[in-house]
């Protein structure tokens, strides 16, 4: 059972048998103001509040199956080859704008791209997303 002591004399009151841990630096960058209620940062430097994005539904099973029998036999061919003057047949799906930025799962943001051409794209599109995650934006 946690004790109650209050001290007059210097106006301390302990409310528990734990001693308190000793204060340590805020933890942001650059900062040494001292922190003593364990949060790990001073009144300052907040942490932001976490916001968990919720990217579009994506469509799975039989509906994507259709989608892509019907984008492959309206456009058999790999769109960036095609814009290269090559004639590659398209082998996967793609979202042009990325369902991670806000984009559809639907036709008008579907196209078909060949193996090569798709990997390409995914690695650009997700040294992007790490590039944009690592800016820090002021308040």
């Amino acid at each position: 059972m946690a004790t109650s002591i209050c001290q007059v004399d210097a106006d301390i009151c302990i409310r528990s048998a734990m001693p308190r841990s000793a204060p340590r630096p805020c933890s942001a960058p650059t900062c040494s103001v001292l922190v003593h209620d364990g949060s790990g940062r001073c009144g300052a430097h907040p942490r932001e509040a976490w916001v968990k994005v919720v990217p579009a539904k994506r469509i799975t099973g039989r509906r994507l199956q259709a989608m892509r029998a019907a984008l492959f036999a309206r456009d058999p061919l790999c769109a960036e080859c095609r814009r290269q003057g090559r004639a590659v047949p398209a082998t996967q799906r793609d979202h042009i704008i990325p369902l991670s930025e806000g984009g559809p799962d639907d036709e008008t943001n579907e196209q078909g791209l060949c193996g090569e051409c798709h990997e390409v794209k995914s690695r650009a599109e997700a040294i992007y997303g790490r590039w944009r995650q690592a800016i820090v934006l002021p308040p």
